[in-house]
């Protein structure tokens, strides 16, 4: 065997470890707080669980900090060599370890979620866990909602409400202070409303007289029938005309979903000026038959 072929055997390379830890360090693993990454599962321990995220050393995820549910069972949420996203809560420490939560990034975007909701004006449902001397507590998408006893439909046993899923809307919602104040009362107010529409003729009993108009109830809903919008003409007194707990068919005029006002007109029903002062019951009675013109004259103030 010649020099020349000796040499051209390929040699041996020797990789120690610490050849490797210097090529670790010549990559820029940098992990900063509030950055949300991906790892994977590689460790329970008793006090939390250790992830891959392709850093110097692995992430640490604190037993606290691993779901919003604190009952939750690590082995069962995090099976090793799975992957998730986590939420960077802590800077690296000496050894280039971070802190990982999944608990805070479930709060993110469950408060993110809420304000779509809040925006969109839709309801949700809040499970009831636990009661107290001003209402009910519960859960809303892993969040912690409070509705207020006067918002409830059951004021007196509180109790029989743990448990049960309440259709409800947003009072108050502050991300800040992760304050969540709900509503069942005014969600089916809301869902009675919804059913209502402008320009229809619609039954219902009166409520309460005022000098300034008619409270009507519409099934739950209660609607304003201002002193204005009874007839064309002056009206002096509106309890010569009304009654509490008379019957009525009013046209709906408006509605203020913001506020929650439906407000009402019988005054389009009349064939002339005056006429429901006159003849009030008629007009009651031939209601359903003036809808059409009711509406064109709506239509012409418009």
């Amino acid at each position: 065997m010649t020099p020349e072929s000796s040499s051209s055997k390929p040699s041996r390379i020797s990789f120690s470890m610490d050849d490797f830890a210097k090529a670790l360090n010549q990559h820029d693993y940098t992990f900063e707080k509030g950055q949300i990454v991906s790892g994977i599962i590689v460790q329970h321990t008793s006090d939390g669980v250790y992830v891959d995220i392709g850093g110097k050393s692995t992430g640490f995820v604190p037993l606290k900090e691993a779901a919003l549910d604190s009952n939750s069972d690590l082995v069962e949420i995090f099976p090793l060599n799975e992957e998730f996203k986590f939420l960077i809560i802590g800077d690296q420490n000496a050894e280039g370890q971070v802190k990982l939560s999944v608990r805070k990034l479930q709060l993110q975007q469950a408060w993110d979620h809420i304000t779509e909701l809040v925006e969109t004006g839709q309801t949700v449902q809040m499970l009831v866990t636990r009661t107290n001397k001003g209402g009910v507590i519960g859960k809303v998408g892993g969040l912690r909602g409070f509705v207020p006893r006067s918002h409830l439909l059951e004021k007196d046993n509180l109790e029989s409400l743990v448990g049960q899923s309440l259709t409800v809307n947003f009072l108050e919602v502050n991300r800040e202070n992760n304050k969540l104040v709900l509503s069942q009362r005014s969600a089916i107010l809301a869902a009675k409303m919804d059913k209502i529409t402008v320009g229809t003729l619609v039954a219902g009993k009166v409520a309460r007289i005022e000098p300034y108009g008619v409270f009507i109830d519409l099934n739950g809903v209660t609607g304003l029938l201002h002193i204005t919008q009874v007839s064309s003409l002056r009206v002096d007194s509106l309890n010569q005309l009304f009654k509490v707990g008379q019957e009525v068919q009013v046209i709906v005029l408006n509605i203020d979903e913001y506020k929650s006002r439906i407000s009402l007109s019988t005054k389009i029903l009349e064939n002339y000026p005056g006429e429901i002062l006159e003849n009030f019951d008629e007009v009651m009675k031939k209601a359903s038959e003036r809808v059409e013109k009711a509406l064109e004259r709506l239509q012409e103030k418009e």
